[in-house]
């Protein structure tokens, strides 16, 4: 006699998107049992207690050690890091809340996740390349995923699969370095759009990925010496104006006025106050009929 089939409702990476989207849907009916929702809504308090305590209670911190979570970053920018230090403190207020959101809806895609019936292990597992030490997010049914929020225009290089186009922040080597600690071929970002709540998954598999080993090698050579390698992006159009403005690989930089101090006849960078935040301006031919801000 054949023995009978049992079919378990395993979850699958490919429909994590549409899983999380069914959870807001009127009809929907959670298989997870109050005592499971329950841990899950738990862990999530507990973790928004401790983004919270960090980013109202605590001192900025002091960031002098090259991290794993910033390899992909530009070598002028890293150099700074590192000579410098990274001081959190130098970033304003309205840019400190827009991170505090950010983490906030990171650790919430992660809930969400949990609740729509996905595995979420391995959070915060050390990787170690080289001697240099980073974090990685998580796995989420079995595959390595970096979790992010992303502005509008950000998350669209996701959506489309054009990151590797043009990643100012460094993320691929980011999720490079993850991924070969852990001997891993693909990866993953899971992303949320933080304007409009749209989500998406890109995998990024080993061809598209660097050689974190190789990197920190080099950036290691990099940070020892005196002076700073070449600048890491050329100013761009205000529009037709004839001002110069920063690129968005710059804007938040905390290293920004110091890499363009000679900028605007040796005057550094000039702020102006706009709506949507704080422009740069590298090269001033029309001042804007906005307020001019003091060095942020």
């Amino acid at each position: 006699m054949t023995a009978p089939l049992f079919f378990i409702d395993m979850k699958n990476i490919n429909t994590l998107v549409e899983d999380i989207y069914k959870l807001f849907e009127v009809d929907n009916k959670s298989k997870l049992s109050q005592k499971q929702i329950d841990n899950h809504l738990n862990k999530f308090g507990n973790e928004v207690k401790e983004i919270l305590q960090e980013y109202l209670f605590s001192e900025p911190k002091e960031r002098s050690n090259l991290r794993l979570s910033a390899i992909g970053k530009p070598d002028r920018q890293l150099w700074y890091d590192l000579q410098e230090g990274k001081k959190e403190k130098y970033f304003d207020s309205p840019t400190r809340i827009k991170f505090l959101y950010g983490h906030l809806l990171e650790s919430l895609l992660l809930t969400l996740t949990r609740l729509a019936g996905h595995e979420v292990t391995e959070e915060q597992k050390e990787i170690n390349i080289a001697g240099v030490l980073g974090h990685q997010d998580c796995r989420i049914d079995g595959m390595l995923v970096d979790v992010k929020s992303a502005s509008g225009n950000s998350f669209k290089k996701f959506a489309s699969g054009r990151l590797s186009e043009d990643d100012p922040f460094g993320y691929i080597g980011q999720l490079s370095a993850y991924a070969e600690d852990n001997q891993d071929k693909e990866a993953a970002f899971f992303v949320i759009d933080k304007q409009n709540g749209n989500l998406t998954l890109l995998k990024i598999h080993e061809m598209e990925m660097i050689n974190a080993e190789d990197r920190v090698k080099y950036l290691k050579k990099i940070v020892k010496k005196d002076t700073p390698p070449s600048r890491c992006y050329n100013s761009i159009p205000d529009g037709t104006s004839g001002n110069y403005k920063l690129p968005i690989g710059c804007v938040y930089c905390s290293h920004k006025h110091s890499c363009w101090s000679d900028t605007n006849g040796g005057q550094g960078l000039r702020g102006f106050q706009y709506a949507k935040g704080i422009r740069y301006l590298t090269k001033v031919a029309r001042t804007p009929d906005v307020l001019e801000i003091a060095h942020v």
